[in-house]
């Protein structure tokens, strides 16, 4: 059986991010035993488009929205997340604590 990528294993764990909360991309890193590898689970994101991942729900640490640029140059990023409940002003997620889900509690 073939091993799954770190790539594959980062879109498994951001299909799992519930409607309506974010995530960081440490954490994602972390639940994979590679906390280190923040910067490569966005890179993973960064080419997920085909994979059907929820990629506007991961954030930085500081709920701000890094990734934004990889949705077309556009607000999408934005859009979606408050078409799911997150409010956000200047591309920071407000109360990031109450949207935090962390899927190293979770899963």
């Amino acid at each position: 059986m073939a091993e799954t990528s770190f790539f594959e294993k980062v879109y498994n764990v951001t299909k799992q991010i519930p409607y309506g909360r974010v995530t960081s991309y440490g954490a994602i890193a972390k639940y994979l035993g590679a906390a280190k590898s923040a910067r490569m689970v966005g890179w993973a994101l960064n080419s997920s488009v085909k994979h059907e991942v929820p990629a506007h729900r991961v954030v930085n640490r500081n709920g701000l929205l890094t990734g934004k640029h990889h949705f077309g140059g556009t607000n999408l990023m934005q859009q979606l997340l408050e078409s799911e409940g997150v409010e956000v002003v200047n591309s920071k997620v407000q109360d990031f604590k109450k949207y935090f889900w962390d899927p190293v509690k979770e899963l």
